[in-house]
C-alpha cells in the first residue's frame, strides 16, 4: 500500500506511521494513492480562519464571521464549532451557545482578494479547476503527472503547503474517482485534512445515515427515515424502477449516489443559475411600505451583481423569512431579461403585496431566476417607449456611484427608516 509523507513528499510502498525522512506524521497511505484524479479543496473555516490569521491574538479564540445578533453565522472557527455554533445558524442562537466568542462583520473585499490567490495556485495544477463556492472548488488533475513529474497526491500535497506557506490559512482535501466521493473523502479528515475514497467506498457508504450525502436535507431525510431508509446502504439497494416508484424523478439518482456513482465532469466555468441579494433588519416589519424600502435597495444591489456577472433577469424570485424563521419563496417570470432595479422592482412588488399581510418579517431578498445573457438586457421595445430612458437613468446613476460613492445618489425608495 503505497504512503505518503504531506510534509516533505517522502513516498514509499508500505505504509509508515511515521516519516523517515523527516519525522512527520502527517502521512497518507491507500492503496489506490498514487492513481486517482479527482481532488475536492475545501479551505477550513476561510472567513474565520482569515481573521485569525491577521489578528493573531484570536488565534485560539472562538471567532464567529457573521452579522448583527439578528444575522446568520457565515462562518464559525473549530473553536467555536466545538461549542455547537454552525454555519448559517442565527446569530442569537450561535451567541447563546457561545457567550465568549469574537463575532466579526464579514470582509467580503478581503476573502476574495485571498480566494483568487489560492485559485491561481490550483489553476497551476490543472487547467480543470471548476470552483465552488469562494472557499471550495473540485480539480481535475488526469494527464498531468508528466508534467508535473510526480502523481495528483504529490501535487495536491505540495499544494496545500504552498497555500500555508502563502497564505497562512490551511486547507482539506478528499483525492477520489469522482466529484461525489472527492467531497465526502475531504469531509472525512477536516481540519487540515487529506483523506482517500476509492474501492472500498461502496462498503463505507453503506454504513453511513442517509443524510451524508449532499442535497439530503432534513425534509427528505424525514421523508426516507419514514419509509425505512435511515443507512445508504439500503438506498443503495434499491432497484432503480423501485426508485422511482417510490421518490419519483429523484429516486434513481439518489440510489446512484447512495452506491457513490457520479458522472458529473469537472468542468472549468460554473454556469451560475441564480444570482441574489438579501438583507436580514434590525427589528421585524410588517408594514408594506417600510419592506417596499429594503427590496428596493436589494433590487438595486442585484442589477449591480447581474452587470459584474454579463448576465440578466428572466425573472425573479422573493424571498422572506417570518419572524417564527419560516421561509417563503414567491416567483414571477418577466417579459423580457432585465438588469435594472426598476423593472426588478415592479415585478417583486406585487409578490410582496400578497405576502405583507400581517406577518412580521425578519429578512428579505430578490434573486434573479432564469438568468439570460447580459446582451439580451433591456433591449429598445416599441411598446414601452421609456424603456431607453431608463437603462440611461441608471447608467448615469451607476455613473456617479463610481465616481463618488454609493451614498451620492439615493433614490427615495431606498431611503432608511427614521428611528
Amino acid at each position: 500500500m503505497p504512503a505518503l509523507c504531506r510534509d516533505c513528499d517522502h513516498a514509499a510502498a508500505e505504509p509508515f506511521a511515521r516519516c523517515p525522512a523527516c519525522g512527520s506524521r502527517r502521512v497518507v497511505a491507500h492503496p489506490e494513492l498514487l492513481t486517482l484524479t479527482v481532488a475536492h479543496v475545501d479551505c477550513d473555516a476561510f472567513y474565520a480562519s482569515i481573521e485569525k490569521r491577521d489578528r493573531p491574538e484570536l488565534l485560539t479564540k472562538p471567532v464567529i464571521v457573521g452579522g448583527g445578533k439578528r444575522g446568520v453565522v457565515s462562518a464559525a472557527c473549530y473553536v467555536a464549532r466545538t461549542r455547537g455554533v454552525r454555519s448559517a445558524m442565527p446569530m442569537f442562537k450561535a451567541l447563546a451557545a457561545c457567550p465568549d466568542a469574537v463575532v466579526i462583520k464579514p470582509d467580503m473585499t478581503k476573502y476574495a482578494e485571498a480566494a483568487h490567490e489560492i485559485r491561481t495556485l490550483m489553476e497551476a495544477l490543472t487547467p480543470l479547476v471548476q470552483p465552488l463556492s469562494i472557499d471550495e472548488a473540485v480539480l481535475d488533475l488526469s494527464g498531468t503527472q508528466v508534467l508535473h513529474k510526480a502523481p495528483p497526491a504529490v501535487v495536491l500535497a505540495r499544494f496545500a503547503r504552498a497555500v500555508e506557506r502563502r497564505l497562512r490559512i490551511t486547507v482539506s482535501i478528499g483525492l477520489a474517482r469522482n466529484r461525489l466521493l472527492a467531497k465526502l473523502a475531504a469531509e472525512r479528515d477536516k481540519p487540515r485534512g487529506f483523506a482517500v475514497l476509492g474501492a472500498e467506498a461502496a462498503e463505507w457508504l453503506a454504513e453511513q445515515p442517509v443524510t451524508l450525502l449532499p442535497g439530503v436535507g432534513p425534509a427528505l431525510a424525514r421523508k426516507l427515515n419514514a419509509a425505512g431508509f435511515t443507512r445508504l446502504g439500503q438506498l443503495a439497494a434499491l432497484d432503480l424502477r423501485e426508485a422511482a416508484r417510490r421518490f419519483g424523478e429523484e429516486g434513481p439518482g439518489l440510489v446512484a449516489r447512495a452506491r457513490g456513482e457520479d458522472s458529473r465532469r469537472v468542468t472549468p466555468e460554473r454556469e451560475a443559475k441564480s444570482i441574489s441579494a438579501e438583507t436580514t433588519f434590525d427589528t421585524d416589519l410588517r408594514d408594506l411600505a417600510e419592506l417596499e424600502k429594503p427590496l428596493w435597495r436589494m433590487c438595486e444591489k442585484l442589477a449591480r451583481r447581474l452587470k459584474e456577472k454579463g448576465l440578466a433577469a428572466g425573472g425573479v424570485v422573493l424571498k422572506l423569512k417570518t419572524a417564527g424563521f419560516e421561509i417563503r419563496s414567491r416567483h414571477a417570470r418577466l417579459a423580457r431579461p432585465t438588469r435594472l432595479p426598476e423593472t426588478l422592482f415592479r415585478a417583486a412588488q406585487p409578490l410582496l403585496a400578497k405576502e405583507a399581510t400581517g406577518s412580521a418579517f425578519r429578512l428579505i431578498g430578490i434573486g434573479a431566476q432564469p438568468l439570460a445573457p447580459g446582451a439580451e438586457a433591456d433591449l429598445p421595445d416599441l411598446a414601452d417607449p421609456d424603456a431607453a430612458r431608463r437603462a440611461a437613468k441608471w447608467q448615469a446613476v451607476e455613473a456617479l456611484r463610481a465616481k463618488f460613492g454609493i451614498a451620492a445618489v439615493i433614490s427615495g425608495r431606498g431611503f432608511p427608516r427614521k428611528s
